[in-house]
């Protein structure tokens, strides 16, 4: 009887333990900036920039 208790503890102490596991990944592959501009040749990290993405996004925008 005792043996079960302690199995069925550990089960749930295990069952937990990975359940609590958290992997961050990015969807899409994101990279750094100033990784993206080694990889491409690039001179300036500012295209690859998150608050520059916005400029290529835009319908219409003749910049």
């Amino acid at each position: 009887m005792m043996k079960i208790k302690i199995s069925v503890v550990l089960a749930v102490l295990i069952a937990f333990g990975v359940s609590s596991c958290y992997v961050n990944k990015h969807p899409h592959g994101h990279v750094p900036p100033g990784q993206a501009k080694k990889v491409h040749g690039d001179k300036s990290a500012k295209e690859y920039a998150p608050g520059q993405q916005k400029h290529k996004r835009g319908k219409g925008n003749n910049r």
